[in-house]
């Protein structure tokens, strides 16, 4: 029978200190701590009892044993529980409910560290041997396919993907846990996982719209200064950063970071505060008729009255506007975002990437290392003018890149995928993909009645840093009129805010 790897474990001494917080029960073989399709489960620590960790119908992943506890980053996320956990020794284990285990990791910060560390790495453990608990259908090139993918390996679900060998308009499908989803998105996956928008047990002081870094910062800040904190998003986690390859140039990463793995590792240290993250959750307008109490109002419907609001929604790219862009779009030959899902296939293979900024730079770069020829495009006649040296440096250097300055694109060739594309004072180039970076619209239909410069951009000009027109609310990162558009500004903003939100608070 396997058992678990040890990895991370409490000391008898920290054993005893978290046991405190719980309350102790007897339990037998045969019974389910928790189950397969349970809304939550709680934390368990085993005093003398035995415990099987089980995919359903029988398959067991690791048993556990006296000394160790029960627990993944479901745990913290409110994920359904897509495991169950089965005893198999008679004996006593230590039950830990939420709000318990909240304060646990607020107050034992030795005691959080290894909690945190076991739940992820066991994430990472499981993400394969539990894969079937959700199961992905598609085709891997179709732009809903990826769009499905690309959010579970955000939020690192444990999943696996099986290629469809026929054309199917139900498709991309899932699984989970034997129940059928057809033309699944990201937000009905969401929806049968229980990671959609749920009320908490306790009133929300400040709720963060979008959950890129500038979003994740604020929550982050928030809850840890103990701000009851809600985290939505209308995709998923990461932003326009999650779609960077590689990030060489943030604090504290010499050997550089994908924007994803960044992302990862702000989205747990939020979990660790107590923040609620909710993705996809659109968020459709603010009700602001109460200046003290406005309030988030979901495409569904639900609202969220809270004490303030950052907005971080940030900015997207931009389509261009050429015949068949929404037609190859679908079809998948069309990307804005260069993630390892996005090169997986173009190895040896003619790509295109369009626009002069760091992402359209990390992209091509990415796309070369992977060994595809790589097409940069960009409409300037200067590499350098918006773009970090070290990355114009490297993509002058690099053998896979052409370089087109002064170019725009024209027209777009082939029948079901792409096959080449027309480029202003160029050549037809062969290309297979076009990885779009070009401009950034900001994301701000949802403020209606909130002062906006005459680009779409939220202004700040208020007395207080960061808030907008309306009381309470305030907008950081891309979305902000002026900001500089950089991962570690946006981080720095996110934080920030939280600030200019407690002297906002002050007064209540």
């Amino acid at each position: 029978m396997p058992q678990a790897e040890r990895g991370q474990v409490l000391t008898e001494e920290q054993f005893l200190r978290l046991a405190a917080y719980g309350e102790a029960e007897q339990v037998e073989p045969g019974w389910n701590l928790y189950s397969t399709g349970d809304d939550s489960y709680d934390l368990f620590l085993l005093l003398t009892a035995e415990v099987d960790i089980v995919l359903e119908p029988d398959h067991v992943i690791y048993r556990t044993l006296p000394g160790d506890f029960l627990g993944e980053l479901s745990l913290l996320t409110g994920q359904h529980v897509y495991l169950t956990a089965r005893v198999v020794a008679a004996g006593t284990v230590v039950r830990i409910d939420a709000e318990r285990l909240r304060r646990a990791l607020a107050e034992q910060v030795d005691i959080a560290d290894v909690l945190l560390t076991a739940f992820r790495d066991r994430r990472e453990a499981i993400r394969s041997a539990a894969g079937g608990a959700l199961e992905i259908i598609g085709h891997p090139d179709s732009a809903a396919t990826l769009a499905l993918r690309t959010y579970v390996e955000q939020l690192l679900l444990p999943h696996t993907f099986r290629e469809a060998d026929s054309a199917d308009d139900d498709l991309p499908a899932a699984i989970v846990n034997g129940s059928s989803l057809r033309r699944a998105t990201p937000g009905t996956l969401a929806e049968a996982l229980g990671l959609t928008y749920r009320p908490g047990d306790r009133p929300v002081d400040l709720v963060v719209v979008g959950a890129g870094p500038a979003g994740l910062a604020a929550a982050v800040s928030g809850a840890s200064e103990g701000l009851v904190t809600v985290l939505l998003d209308r995709s998923g986690i990461g932003g326009q950063a999650a779609k960077s390859a590689r990030i060489e140039n943030y604090l504290g990463f010499p050997e550089g970071v994908s924007g994803l793995h960044l992302a990862r590792l702000a989205m747990v240290q939020a979990l660790k505060f107590g923040v609620r993250i909710h993705a996809p959750c659109a968020v459709a307008s603010l009700d602001l008729s109460d200046e003290r109490r406005p309030v988030v109002v979901l495409e569904n419907g639900e609202r969220i009255p809270c004490r303030a609001v950052i907005a971080a929604t940030g900015a997207q790219y931009r389509r261009l506007d050429i015949p068949g862009w929404a037609r190859f779009e679908k079809s998948g030959c069309i990307r804005y975002a260069a993630t390892e899902s996005d090169v997986r296939g173009y190895e040896n293979h003619p790509v295109t990437v369009v626009g002069g900024a760091n992402s359209a730079g990390q992209a091509a770069l990415s796309l070369a290392a992977n060994g595809a020829h790589v097409d940069l495009v960009i409409r300037g006649h200067d590499l350098k003018l918006r773009m970090s040296s070290y990355l114009a440096d490297r993509i002058l250097a690099h053998p896979r890149i052409r370089v087109h300055t002064g170019g725009t694109i024209l027209e777009l060739a082939g029948d079901d995928v792409l096959t080449s594309i027309v480029v202003e004072s160029s050549e037809r180039l062969p290309s297979r993909a076009l990885f779009c970076f070009v401009g950034a619209d900001p994301v701000s239909g949802w403020l209606a009645g909130v002062a906006t410069a005459d680009d779409g951009f939220i202004r700040t000009e208020s007395s207080l840093p960061f808030q907008t027109s309306a009381p309470r609310v305030f907008a950081v990162g891309d979305l902000r009129s002026g900001s500089t558009k950089r991962v570690a500004t946006a981080v720095g903003e996110g934080a920030s805010a939280v600030s200019s939100v407690h002297t906002a608070l002050a007064g209540d």
